[in-house]
């Protein structure tokens, strides 16, 4: 691992309290994931929701999971952050 990375990895961990450990698996996990597969897709954001210690409501739960499986995510970083806080 590049200095960078480990920096990176440090930072998550003394900032956000997320497990570098827990990152790979994320990782991995998605690597050759269906997303076009509710069940997949949720227990992905599900995960990573546990990953970073964010609740999701069921209600934005669903929304993401929508967007994802019809491949509705917005590409730009302020629609997508609207439509995460949303």
């Amino acid at each position: 691992m590049s200095n960078f990375q480990k920096n990176i990895f440090e930072h998550l961990q003394k900032k956000a309290n997320i497990n570098p450990e827990e990152v790979f698996k994320v990782a991995d996990s998605v690597k050759n994931a269906d997303f076009t597969d509710e069940k997949v897709v949720r227990r992905l954001v599900r995960q990573l929701a546990k990953v970073a210690n964010k609740p999701v409501s069921k209600k934005k739960e669903d929304k993401i999971v929508e967007a994802i499986v019809n491949q509705n995510m917005p590409l730009d970083m302020n629609t997508l952050s609207k439509f995460f806080k949303g």
